[in-house]
């Protein structure tokens, strides 16, 4: 059974000026063991995509006009509330893009990456390397301990002592990797990363990144990356979807696209990447500004 399945995506967002037609007829399937590079100018919908796929689009505004989102063969767009609780952290997780407003300030680190591990081991223990019928107390111990482990698995020193911090006492890069734990602590089917090494230096990214890749391989699981990194596309991705205007322009094997790529625009896209070699003034870029009704 695919793990997920996009068809033919359609939404529109309502403004003071009417509705606007955002996704158009967006077409995606991820495996497990795929991860999906997802590519494109900043406001070409890829966030919007990402946030779909845990029914995280607040509607309204949002509304989707046509097609359906099928997680493990059963359409996300169709589920109850209640359900998409039980999915989201423990199958499905989601790395969001901005830690300053993804963190709550008035919680202690420790605090959120518990809650969102007591969350997945009350459906399943043996996240939290349980059996079933566990007790509160000891649900509660694993999850901190477990809390712990992830931080220290995305390069926070002194977990133990740090996870009592508030996000304020976190750097940029700290809290990003604090958001990458809350995402990978119920170890879900499918981790959808919105630019998810932005604000981390490149060893860290690498650090991530090879996590990332572990887990993959690891639990084969599926993910789909968000990245404007084309280089980090190439490096980790075994496939690639390339977005402009709320559309999938081009999509397949990583190879494939960015070796062989068949559009204009993915054409464009590769040009526009500086290497070693570039001069000053030489740098290609895009023409023009991405409209504002694009998301």
């Amino acid at each position: 059974m695919t793990l997920l399945d996009i068809r033919n995506l359609n939404l529109a967002m309502k403004s003071y000026e009417g509705e606007t037609q955002i996704l158009h007829g967006i077409d995606l399937k991820i495996e497990r063991g795929e991860i999906w590079g997802m590519v494109g100018e900043t406001g070409s919908g890829k966030s919007l995509t990402g946030l779909s796929v845990s029914r995280l689009v607040p509607s309204p505004p949002g509304r989707y006009v046509a097609g359906s989102i099928k997680f493990q063969g059963k359409d996300v767009l169709k589920a109850t509330d209640r359900e998409m609780r039980g999915l989201r952290g423990r199958h499905i997780g989601m790395i969001f893009q901005d830690p300053t407003t993804n963190l709550n300030p008035a919680f202690r680190i420790g605090t959120q990456l518990v809650d969102v591990a007591l969350h997945a081991g009350h459906a399943d223990p043996s996240v939290l390397g349980l059996d079933p019928g566990a007790s509160r107390g000891d649900l509660k111990r694993a999850a901190r301990r477990v809390a712990v482990e992830m931080l220290e698995k995305v390069g926070i020193a002194k977990a133990a002592e740090r996870i009592h911090d508030y996000p304020h006492q976190f750097s940029g890069g700290m809290r990003q990797r604090a958001l990458i734990a809350m995402a990978m602590i119920g170890k879900p089917d499918l981790l959808i990363a919105d630019e998810p090494t932005t604000a981390l230096d490149v060893s860290v990214q690498a650090q991530i990144l090879r996590l990332i890749h572990d887990l993959v391989a690891e639990r084969n699981i599926g993910v789909l990356l968000i990245t404007h990194n084309l280089g980090v596309v190439a490096q980790i991705c075994s496939h690639v979807a390339v977005m402009y205007r709320g559309r999938i322009l081009e999509a397949g094997k990583v190879d494939d696209v960015l070796k062989r790529p068949s559009h204009s625009y993915t054409q464009a896209l590769l040009h526009s990447v500086p290497t070693a070699h570039t001069k000053r003034g030489e740098l290609k870029g895009l023409n023009g500004l991405m409209p504002e009704t694009a998301a």
